[in-house]
């Protein structure tokens, strides 16, 4: 592999420890281990691997047990969890594939197939990171919950406004502020692709509103603030222009003429003129009615 991947494996039996440490590192793996579901939570507490293998069946709290908690837990939740198990009954299978592990392998272990899997599961792993770094670093507030409403994950846009809808939220508690959980719920409950719903919260106007998600065991939704100012500090993020300037263009693409403009901001028409002139320059354009073009698609986004 390219990089160092660290996986934690847990598994009550040393020889199978000292087995698959031994092999992982053969491989140039980063080894984490725990030995209960209880020290598994606790490691996971101050170290976040790459991977988990999860014995499924250890004595004290079950494999499928710390996986479940794992999985509730929004700060680890993403972490793709393999399950090791010498069972074949298909429902137990079923089990711990409802827990939230992505995949399963039977003890004893062949070397190759295991290795085989980590290596797509770890690669699965890093392309939804990415994908959701990139949806954090365009600014976006956006949350994946489950069939129940229940917090998969969030970006920090997103975790930021909870924060402000309730000061005592906290993100390891995998639910929603109560002030959106129920406005979610019958969103859950809606069949369309685009369905929305508009949300009073702590003297916030917001919008939720549904989004296209790549996972069927999670649903993703976009909150929005409404208003004029969320609107701003949108267009600001996006664009890079000053505070002023992007005044200027949400209301010239609203159709104002520099007069209004003028008049709404409280700033001379040859002032509002100088910055539009800014606008233009920095985002590449020539024309008001290609600033707006920009400033409507980042506002629909």
């Amino acid at each position: 592999m390219s990089s160092r991947d660290r996986i934690l494996v847990v598994d009550d039996n040393p020889e199978s420890l000292r087995f698959l440490v031994d092999t992982l590192e053969a491989e140039g793996m980063d080894v984490l281990i725990a030995r209960s579901g209880e020290a598994t939570l606790g490691l996971l507490a101050e170290a976040a691997p790459d991977l988990i293998l999860m014995d499924a069946l250890m004595p004290g709290m079950s494999g499928l047990e710390t996986t479940r908690q794992i999985k509730h837990n929004p700060a680890t939740g993403h972490i793709p969890v393999i399950f090791m198990t010498g069972l074949t009954d298909p429902e137990h299978v079923v089990a711990a594939l409802e827990t939230g592990g992505v995949d399963y392998v039977r003890k004893p272990v062949v070397v190759d197939e295991l290795l085989a899997r980590i290596r797509v599961h770890l690669a699965n792993a890093r392309a939804s990171y990415r994908s959701r770094l990139a949806l954090g670093r365009a600014g976006r507030s956006l949350a994946a919950v489950g069939r129940r409403g229940g917090l998969i994950w969030c970006t920090p846009q997103a975790e930021s406004l909870f924060q402000r809808i309730d000061p005592a939220w906290q993100i390891d508690s995998a639910a929603l502020p109560a002030a959106l959980a129920a406005s979610v719920l019958r969103l859950l409950a809606e069949t369309g692709p685009n369905a929305a719903v508009q949300v009073v919260a702590a003297g916030l106007e917001l919008e939720v509103a549904l989004a296209e998600s790549d996972r069927p065991d999670e649903t993703l939704f976009k909150i929005t603030e409404v208003g004029e100012a969320s609107k701003v500090d949108l267009l600001q993020a996006q664009t890079g222009l000053t505070r002023r300037e992007t005044e200027v263009l949400l209301w010239v693409s609203y159709g104002k003429t520099n007069r209004t403009v003028s008049e709404i901001l409280g700033i001379s028409p040859r002032t509002v003129n100088k910055h539009l002139e800014q606008v233009f320059r920095k985002l590449g354009v020539e024309t008001r009615a290609a600033a707006t073009a920009i400033a409507v698609r980042y506002l629909s986004e």
